[in-house]
Formats: C-alpha cells, sequence, structure tokens
C-alpha cells in the first residue's frame, strides 16, 4: 500500500465542508483540503433516488491515519451515511510527497 492517500467526502454546505477542512488540517491529519463545488450529486436514498447540491473535500492523508480521518470527518458531519472513500496516491513528485510527510503526523500524535 501507499504512503499516503486522497480521501474524499461531500457536504451540504460550504460551511460544513470548511469545517472539515479546518479540522484535519489542524490536527494535522491532512496536508492540505481542497473544497470544490457546488456540484451536483444524484443517488439512492432511503428507497428514492434524490438530487442534490453539495461540495467535495479532498484530503491528502498519511495511509495508516486513515482511521482516525474517517472518525474525524463521521464526528462532524451532518449526513446519515457519509461519503469518506480514500484512493492511494500512487505516484506524487518528491518534493510534494516530503512536503505530505513534514505536514502530516506519521504516528497517533507525533508529528
Amino acid at each position: 500500500m501507499s504512503d499516503f492517500i486522497q480521501v474524499v467526502s461531500t457536504t451540504e454546505t460550504p460551511e460544513q465542508a470548511a469545517r472539515i477542512a479546518k479540522h484535519l488540517v489542524a490536527e494535522r491529519l491532512a496536508a492540505c483540503v481542497q473544497i470544490e463545488g457546488p456540484l451536483t450529486s444524484r443517488y439512492h436514498w432511503q428507497g428514492r433516488v434524490e438530487e442534490t447540491r453539495e461540495w467535495r473535500l479532498t484530503a491528502k492523508c498519511r495511509s495508516r491515519t486513515f482511521g482516525e480521518v474517517a472518525a474525524a470527518i463521521r464526528s462532524l458531519h451532518p449526513y446519515d451515511v457519509p461519503e469518506i472513500v480514500a484512493t492511494e496516491i500512487v505516484y506524487a513528485d518528491e518534493a510534494y510527497r516530503l512536503w505530505l510527510e513534514q505536514e502530516t503526523r506519521g504516528e497517533k500524535g507525533a508529528g
């Protein structure tokens, strides 16, 4: 597995997205979080097809802290079942990879 991942989630408002992003960066669970939107999501929910406007967060994180990242997102997220999906960062520029290492904690509580 790669040392780093991108974790994606969506929220109803830009304010919710900003709150989650600020927390992840402040806790060094993510080196950065990008917020995009609005975008349109269409999905099944409770037997119906829904369509909503959402904002997407993409957080650059360490693979080994995924559990903490997911728990933090769930604790701050208003959805019953928030999207929390991670993909490996397979290739990254060396300088960017070093920056990710410096800006995220490697072990729980460590810098």
